[in-house]
């Protein structure tokens, strides 16, 4: 049954299959809750914050995220491809995302600070301004990516083949270079 709710504060909360299925949730703070069996079809976050929350392996197809901040969350091997893309829009801090997905994905301006995200796949998305403060990036996947104007400058791990993405006035540190460069074997001191 759907609902739409308000100003709510959820604590230590864990979430049967289809208890949200349809729900739209505005203004609402989630903390130390468990996802990770939610059946997400049809759900909204409107303006919401997730303070330590799981979401490892969830499924999140068709839920809605427009300004959500989550903060200190897991979201390992989660495929975010599949979210509503209508006024999408939320951040990353200190929060996990090793083997997540966001191929395909239009994500200009979204931030990550702070995160682990090993081995996530960035294949075809649209990184346009994304600032990747502090991540680790280790064995991400960047192919056929826009990431023009994104910073990469405090990220580290990463391996980005510049012929194979676009990258203009993308900024990335010195040290961060070599990831630049993998493919050619070159030893950079």
């Amino acid at each position: 049954m759907a609902a739409y709710i308000i100003g709510k504060e959820y604590d230590g909360s864990y979430f049967l299959e289809n208890e949200i299925q349809y729900h739209d949730f505005e203004r609402c703070t989630f903390t130390d809750c468990d996802f990770t069996a939610t059946d997400f079809t049809g759900v909204a976050f409107i303006d919401c914050v997730f303070t330590g929350c799981n979401f490892a392996q969830s499924k999140i197809n068709y839920v809605s995220f427009r300004d959500v901040q989550f903060t200190h969350c897991d979201f390992t091997g989660v495929n975010f491809a599949m979210v509503d893309k209508l006024l999408f829009k939320f951040s990353f801090k200190d929060s996990i995302l090793d083997y997540s997905k966001f191929y395909t994905l239009k994500l200009p301006g979204t931030h990550f600070d702070n995160c682990s995200m090993v081995a996530v796949d960035f294949m075809n998305a649209d990184l346009t301004g994304v600032v990747f403060s502090n991540c680790n990036l280790h064995k991400a996947v960047f192919i056929d990516t826009k990431a023009n104007k994104a910073d990469f400058s405090t990220a580290y791990n990463y391996t980005i083949d510049p012929e194979q993405n676009k990258l203009k006035k993308a900024i990335f540190s010195q040290e961060g270079l070599k990831g630049l460069l993998t493919k050619y074997e070159l030893i950079v001191k």
